[in-house]
Formats: structure tokens, C-alpha cells, sequence
């Protein structure tokens, strides 16, 4: 496995080489986000728009010749398409106050990730951070998008995601020392307890 510096160097010219495939990105989730609070997508729908971004995080790290990302970002993907479909047809609805404001915080911030790129021209983090491009933005900003949406309904897509969120966020902060990271981690806390809550509401009580 690379080292630290070695992971932090692939991050960054992975996120400077692909920077107009960012701006792509971000017009195609200002797409997505339109139709979903406009009423125009179901949340099936949402969960395949959603595997996108994290299959082109899987294709760019082995482009970039990090194997470990390629592969788990790869196999996440999967999971998530074959999640998806098995997701409701009905239209995305939102969820609980506490989980929409926390996943808009967490959306914002991976569309604003303020790391990696070699530019010095502030309005350029608003149309070109690595979302779609490198794990932590991008699981930033779909696991932000899962919290708006009530967790997609479902406990298997919001845990797949909750699993790779904590990793990455730990990772990222603790190993490559992105402390930033820490937001992703907790995201991810909530998204967890997000899940653990919808569980116990739907338990019937006892007599």
C-alpha cells in the first residue's frame, strides 16, 4: 500500500489533472438536486444517479494507480447499484429536520472541499472540488444527499454508505492527516443514528 505522502500526492493530481470533470459533476448534481425538489425523481431513480459519481471515483483511482480506492470504491458502486434497485419507486421525499440541515452541511461541504486543488482563485472551489473525482468529497456529498432524502427508505443503502463514510473519515483525518475529514466522519455518525432511529420507530411496542 502507498505510503501517507504517496496517497496525499495521488489525491492532489488526481484532483488537478480531472478538474474539468469536476465542473461536470457539479452541474450534474445541481441536475439531480433540482429534480429532486422539483418532484421529478424517484428514489430509485436517485440511487443509480448516485452510484455514478462513486463508479467515477473507482475509475480514476485506478487511472491513477491507487489500487486500494479503485478496487473498494468499485465495490461499492456495485453494491450501490444493485442496492438501488430495490429501492422504492415513489418520488425522494425529505427526511427529519435534524437529518435534512445535517445532510445539506455535509452536501455543501463536499462541494466546496477545500483540499487538494493547486489553485488560487476562490470561486474555482465552488465549481471544480473533487466530487465524482476522490473518495472523501464524494461520499461527502452522497452520503449528504442519502440524509436529505430520509435514507432513501432504506437501511442496507444508508449502512453500505455509513461503513465507507466512517472509514474514509477516520482515515483521511488520522492517516493522511486531512483533519477536515473529521465532518465526513460525523456525517456518517449521523446517518448511523439516522438509521438506528428509523429502525426502533417502525418496533411495535409491547403490551
Amino acid at each position: 500500500m502507498p505510503t501517507p505522502d504517496q496517497i496525499l500526492s495521488i489525491l492532489k493530481q488526481t484532483a488537478n489533472d480531472f478538474l474539468p470533470l469536476a465542473f461536470i459533476w457539479h452541474a450534474y448534481f445541481l441536475i439531480v438536486i433540482s429534480a429532486a425538489l422539483f418532484k421529478r425523481i424517484s428514489i430509485k431513480v436517485m440511487g443509480f444517479a448516485l452510484s455514478l459519481p462513486v463508479l467515477s471515483v473507482s475509475i480514476l483511482s485506478i487511472l491513477s494507480k491507487n489500487a486500494f480506492n479503485g478496487l473498494l470504491f468499485g465495490i461499492l458502486a456495485i453494491g450501490l447499484v444493485i442496492i438501488a434497485s430495490r429501492l422504492s419507486p415513489e418520488l425522494v421525499q425529505a427526511g427529519p429536520i435534524w437529518e435534512f440541515i445535517a445532510g445539506l452541511f455535509l452536501f455543501l461541504f463536499g462541494s466546496v472541499y477545500p483540499h487538494f486543488l493547486g489553485v488560487g482563485f476562490l470561486p474555482i472551489y465552488l465549481i471544480g472540488a473533487p466530487m465524482g473525482l476522490i473518495p472523501c468529497p464524494t461520499l461527502s456529498v452522497v452520503i449528504g444527499v442519502t440524509l436529505m432524502a430520509n435514507g432513501f427508505q432504506s437501511r442496507s443503502w444508508s449502512l453500505t454508505l455509513t461503513a465507507f463514510g466512517l472509514f474514509y473519515g477516520i482515515f483521511g483525518a488520522l492517516k493522511l492527516g486531512v483533519m477536515i475529514d473529521w465532518f465526513l466522519f460525523g456525517g456518517s455518525l449521523i446517518l448511523l443514528v439516522g438509521t438506528i432511529y428509523s429502525v426502533v420507530k417502525v418496533q411495535p411496542r409491547s403490551s
